[in-house]
């Protein structure tokens, strides 16, 4: 028994005295216990995800693929109304029927440009090919997909794309050519360059050109106009955002934005803006749109996109395109002719900036 009790107490001891010698993640033999390093801390972004302003590729669609399980956004506390429309609007029959007649009957005040052409520019998903089909479903009198739209996180839109926006049955086509191009932030294969949206304003890209960062477009592109006429050009850029993304679009799409409009601006071209989904973002405007001037909601948004656009709101129209529905509804066309009829306005800016000067004829005065 003592035997047996020397040795139990012996490795007791000696197991004992290692485990306090050694420790996790440590190695003693006999010298100062050599730590093993902590895991390098992770960096909060990858140098790859860093996009440069100058390629107009903002990180949307990244963003898309990391929340797509998440809902885009969600109604906000709701608010008090305001007393009065802080925009005026009718919303009667008379009224849509006036805004199809200005907007059927417009014509460029400039005559060698007989049709305005106006380029929709915005991130993938915020709605821009839906604008163009609601619009002319208004005028076709019932619900239509002319310009084909996705829901994808990629932009469905691959190609320039010009629409002619015809009147009612019987009518010539209204005076207005909308342009879809491929969105913003479309993903580092499809994003659009600084150089290709210029060359598109300034008419040398040729309808049907499909985008892609590494063949911009160039005077060996197929199809190149080398000298534009009026006619080819862009006459005012419409910015489209969705409103119930505002809050979660990427920090430098702001950037992005700033830099378009400064160069677009250098080139003489009047901007707007629409902010479609309103209907997502104001749950007394999803039941009846006539509300969208009296929602505190909107009103906020507004001067959200304002701030994200570097754009004062009175350029900024808010509009609900069709996507569900099957049948129209008057106030909804309203909401959507005065944002047509709004865009004209600063088209026909343009023609009248662009007018050619008649002198005349000399006058010989004899002297």
């Amino acid at each position: 028994m003592l035997g047996v009790g020397f040795v139990f107490f012996f490795f007791s001891r000696f197991f004992g005295g290692l485990q306090t010698t050694l420790r996790p993640f440590s190695f003693s033999f006999g010298l100062a216990p050599l730590e093993c390093p902590p895991p390098a801390a992770k960096p909060a972004f990858a140098i790859e995800d860093v996009k440069s302003p100058f390629t107009l590729r903002s990180n949307v669609s990244s963003t898309k693929k990391k929340e797509k399980n998440k809902p885009s956004y969600t109604f906000p506390v709701p608010q008090p109304k305001l007393e009065s429309q802080w925009r005026e609007m009718e919303w009667t029959e008379e009224q849509k029927a006036s805004l199809m007649k200005t907007i059927s009957s417009y014509r460029p005040s400039c005559h060698e440009g007989t049709q305005a052409r106006v380029l929709l520019l915005g991130p993938v998903g915020s709605g821009k090919s839906s604008f163009i089909s609601s619009v002319q479903s208004v005028f076709n009198g019932r619900v239509t997909n002319r310009a084909m739209v996705g829901t994808s996180s990629t932009s469905f839109t691959k190609k320039l794309q010009s629409f002619n926006i015809h009147g009612q049955k019987g009518e010539d086509p209204t005076g207005l050519v909308l342009c879809d191009i491929v969105g913003l932030g479309g993903g580092e294969m499809t994003g659009l360059t600084l150089h290709d949206i210029l060359s598109v304003i300034k008419g040398h890209a040729p309808e049907g050109h499909k985008f892609s960062p590494d063949q911009p477009v160039r005077s060996e592109t197929v199809g190149y106009i080398k000298k534009p006429g009026l006619k080819d050009k862009i006459h005012c850029v419409a910015f489209v955002v969705d409103a119930s993304k505002i809050l979660t679009y990427p920090k430098d799409l702001s950037t992005t934005f700033r830099l378009l409009r400064k160069h677009i601006s250098d080139l003489d071209i009047h901007q707007v803006a629409l902010l479609t989904q309103i209907d997502q973002m104001c749950p007394e405007t999803a039941k009846d749109v006539t509300q969208v001037y009296k929602s505190r909601i909107i009103q906020d948004m507004m001067n959200k996109a304002g701030d994200l656009l570097g754009m004062s709101t009175s350029y900024i129209v808010p509009v609900k395109n069709y996507s569900s529905e099957l049948d129209l509804n008057v106030n909804n066309d309203v909401l959507l002719l005065r944002a047509v009829d709004h865009i004209l306005q600063y088209t026909d800016l343009h023609f009248q900036d662009n007018a050619p000067q008649h002198t005349g004829p000399k006058i010989d005065l004899g002297i």
